[in-house]
């Protein structure tokens, strides 16, 4: 999915092909929101103005481009994981034994599946606190791009957890399921918000 160009990216994103989905949109937010970071920082780096700070900056550049491939490695790995639901979904179901493997294969494939948006999450929460801290430090010709990078992280946020909480509704494990969502409530909880003070500190910033 990755190696494809953005157009061909698009195209296959609107058809009716299975993948990439809303998993895998959101894990290419994600890493559009961290580059964005990123890109505050190289426009920082080599600026006397910020001499103090570019110890700091480049840390976060190195963190980011990190967080970049981990985003790109989900994108590919959500488009994985939903293969097996989607043959799951498939099985038979006409016979108690049928019915009994079905279940079994389902329940293992949704629990699968669930793994992809969590991590898409969890990056996500790294990659705020990251534009979090270049806001504050990076140079103020590139704010804007800040608050887009919240704006992209926070979609990519909240898109992933639809795809935590579409699995999760579909388990009999109930145990599992409701851990699960408490995890992915966590985290929109906490940076949500974070997003949401992120894009308006910049807002003010940038409007006249």
């Amino acid at each position: 999915m990755t190696e494809k160009s953005c157009r061909d990216f698009v195209e296959v994103l609107g058809s009716k092909s299975s993948v990439p989905g809303g998993g895998g949109a959101a894990a290419l937010a994600g890493a559009l929101g961290t580059a964005l970071g990123e890109m505050v920082g190289s426009l920082t780096v080599g600026k006397k103005k910020y001499a103090d700070v570019q110890e700091d900056v480049l840390r976060l550049k190195e963190d980011a481009q990190r967080l970049e491939q981990e985003f790109l490695h989900l994108v590919e790995r959500d488009a994985e994981v939903f293969e097996p639901l989607s043959k799951a979904y498939g099985l038979p179901k006409e016979t108690e034994e049928q019915k009994a493997h079905k279940a079994q294969v389902m329940e293992a494939a949704l629990k699968e599946a669930c793994t992809v948006p969590v991590q898409i999450m969890e990056c996500c929460c790294r990659a705020i606190d990251l534009v979090r801290e270049m806001e504050t430090i990076g140079t103020a010709i590139a704010i804007s791009d800040a608050g887009c990078a919240a704006a992209y992280l926070r979609a990519a946020l909240t898109s992933a957890s639809l795809n935590v909480y579409i699995n999760t509704k579909s388990m009999k494990d109930r145990g599992y399921a409701e851990k699960q969502d408490r995890y992915v409530a966590k985290m929109l909880e906490e940076y949500v918000s974070v997003c949401d003070e992120i894009f308006q500190k910049v807002q003010t910033r940038v409007k006249v």
